[in-house]
């Protein structure tokens, strides 16, 4: 695992959508796995700049979801879906045929996770997998002790979670719904690139025991240490708890830069 520190946000997202635009340059038409969240929006705006500027083509470029919510329909403004075009596919210039997700209305739900799983495989693999990670370790919906080799599946929302997701909603919590589809672990970790950004002293704690700490359901985001090719970016705030920053911090400045991330 490869722990790069940056100073903020803004480097952090400039740094990933170097990475996915270096990714497309080589593969025009790769899947990029995208998280939603306030997170990872600086690496999407960054992305969007280098688009406009033509430093980057994406016309050829997938995108696919990590999770969705059970229940509310694909145009409903909270969608996963919805978001993510606001967010991701809108400000790229990318249709929503280029996009695939999990179906969240489905009647048969465990039949829609099972059906995403393959689709992610039948389209090759996600190439980029951009993860965000909860104060708990967790990644995507998967709260502490799921499985490590979890598959795409229906979760039960904490009521924490639905708690703090009414601000979403109205702020109300009735309606957010109980249950999430998510790629599970298991999923996550076949990703050929998996990039983690961090950042904010509330997330230091999570940082550290996803990258020093033992490989453990109780952090899911711990798995990560068993994947060939993960890259954790965190601003200075995020990485405050590591016992081995000044390691890192020195083993990324000497670097080739050949190598990228």
């Amino acid at each position: 695992m490869e722990v790069v520190i940056v100073p903020d946000a803004k480097a952090g997202g400039e740094l990933i959508a170097g990475a996915m635009a270096k990714l497309l340059g080589r593969k025009p038409g790769a899947l990029l796995g995208v998280a939603t969240g306030s997170t990872p929006l600086p690496v999407y705006e960054a992305l969007a700049a280098k688009v406009r500027s033509g430093a980057v083509d994406v016309g050829r470029a997938r995108i696919a979801q990590l999770d969705e919510y059970v229940g509310l329909p694909a145009d409903h403004p909270e969608s996963y879906r919805s978001v993510l075009r606001r967010e991701v596919l809108e400000p790229l210039g990318i249709g929503m045929e280029q996009f695939t997700g999990p179906d969240g209305t489905a009647e048969d739900v465990q039949g829609a996770c099972e059906a995403y799983d393959k689709a992610l495989s039948d389209a090759g693999g996600v190439d980029l997998q951009l993860l965000g990670i909860g104060t708990d370790g967790h990644i995507g919906f998967n709260e502490p002790c799921s499985s490590l080799a979890s598959r795409t599946r229906i979760k039960t929302l904490t009521e924490q979670t639905r708690i703090d997701n009414a601000r979403f909603f109205d702020g109300d919590i009735d309606q957010v719904p109980h249950h999430v589809i998510t790629q599970g672990i298991g999923t996550i970790l076949e990703a050929r690139h998996l990039v983690l950004l961090a950042t904010g002293e509330g997330k230091a704690d999570a940082v550290a025991a996803t990258v020093e700490g033992p490989v453990a359901a109780v952090c899911p985001a711990s798995a990560l240490q068993l994947h060939p090719h993960a890259t954790v970016v965190v601003d200075e705030a995020a990485a405050s708890k590591l016992k081995l920053a000044d390691y890192f911090r020195h083993t990324y400045a000497n670097k080739p830069e050949w190598q990228g991330i």
